[in-house]
């Protein structure tokens, strides 16, 4: 029987049965239905998954006036060579995990970025990293939080994912971890850059005053008005002075599995231990059979809208576009909501999406012609 016909009798005995259930019910059994008999067509007659990968280097505010020459032509040198590393691993049969590892490790290596090298400072004068990874044929993730030593934590979140019976381990916990794996660990001055260090003392002299912390060239940061939604409090609320940079990259390698890790240093002067949602598994990062997402932005509120697991959620469940998915949660939910952000997104057939609602986000991506495109700023 043509697959055509097929499906339109199968349509119609599915409307006969599941109509006393209720509209709801009918609709998800439908759409479940119609992806089973769309997969079940023949194979040869879909294009083969256009496999690739795609970064972000953080969302905020990034003006062009306060990006000098000099630092945009770093920014997307660093971003250039994180694509090249994670294509490399790609273009020779590498899996998704491992081409996220080796694109994310640049990142942290560059001092342009929130994460690793880069990462900015806590109150009381410390650098404490986050990171995580999906795979998204398995499920499997490993995430940390709030180490201080480790020079690359996406290696030690993929440790937790492949050599752990967890999820996530945390501060001391997960460096003795990465002592008993061999991951490198570094003394905390090797984090250590003046102008993340001069960026606390001005958000620190700005708390003192009640007012907001000055924009940074070249720098994603929160804007300088309560964003909509936040509630008031005494001094500068709680965006003001703080920087929006994450690393991530999501990708899809050739044998048609997809990956995504996110890698940050936080917020500039936060306080109590604050993780965001970079480590939390479908709030700033997820990753499944037909979608995977890396996050950046106020993570409080990706956290709250689980950001991450919705767009693969409205993929899987709703069958929509990753690429209207993404564009629905980032430019109407966490609008709405008050949120600031952006994200990366790839579905399983190589379609990107890369919505942000701020004036900037560091972005790439690479496909298999293995050129790079790189990109900050919103199109004209």
């Amino acid at each position: 029987m043509p697959a055509s016909l097929r499906r339109v009798l199968h349509a119609a005995l599915l409307a006969v049965l599941v109509q006393p259930l209720g509209c709801a019910t009918s609709l998800v059994s439908q759409k479940e239905e119609e992806r089973r008999l769309r997969a079940s067509d023949d194979d040869s007659t879909r294009p083969a998954p256009r496999w690739g990968l795609v970064i972000h280097g953080g969302a905020g505010v990034i003006s062009r006036e306060s990006l000098t020459p000099e630092r945009e032509a770093a920014v997307r040198a660093a971003l250039t060579e994180s694509l090249q590393a994670g294509h490399a691993v790609l273009a020779r049969g590498g899996s998704s995990v491992e081409a996220v590892t080796a694109a994310i490790r640049v990142l942290e290596d560059s001092p342009y970025f929130n994460a690793g090298k880069g990462a900015v400072f806590t109150h009381e004068g410390k650098n404490e990293l986050d990171a995580a990874i999906m795979d998204g044929r398995t499920r499997e993730a490993g995430a940390v939080a709030g180490v201080r030593h480790v020079k690359n934590p996406i290696r030690l979140a993929r440790a937790v994912m492949e050599k752990s019976a967890h999820v996530m381990l945390s501060g001391e916990g997960a460096e003795a971890f990465a002592r008993e794996q061999g991951v490198e660990l570094v003394a905390a001055d090797y984090f250590r850059t003046e102008e993340r260090w001069q960026s606390l003392q001005r958000a620190l002299e700005a708390e003192k005053k009640g007012t907001a912390a000055p924009e940074e060239s070249g720098q994603p940061q929160a804007p300088t008005q309560p964003t909509p939604g936040q509630p008031q409090t005494r001094g500068p609320s709680a965006l003001e002075d703080h920087k929006f940079g994450t690393v991530g990259a999501v990708a899809l390698d050739q044998a048609g599995h997809l990956a995504a890790g996110t890698s940050t240093g936080g917020m500039t002067n936060k306080r109590f231990g604050r993780i965001g949602d970079s480590p939390i598994i479908g709030a700033g990062t997820y990753a499944d059979p037909r979608c995977a997402v890396s996050a950046t932005g106020h993570g409080e509120y990706f956290i709250r809208y689980t950001v991450a697991r919705d767009i693969c959620a409205r993929v899987e469940l709703l069958d929509l576009p990753v690429l209207e998915s993404a564009n629905q949660v980032v430019l109407e939910v966490l609008v709405q909501a008050g949120g600031e952000g952006g994200v990366i997104a790839m579905d399983a057939q190589g379609n990107v999406a890369m919505p942000f609602n701020s004036s900037g986000m560091y972005r790439g991506y690479m496909g298999p012609e293995g050129t790079p495109s790189v990109a900050i700023f919103k199109a004209p």
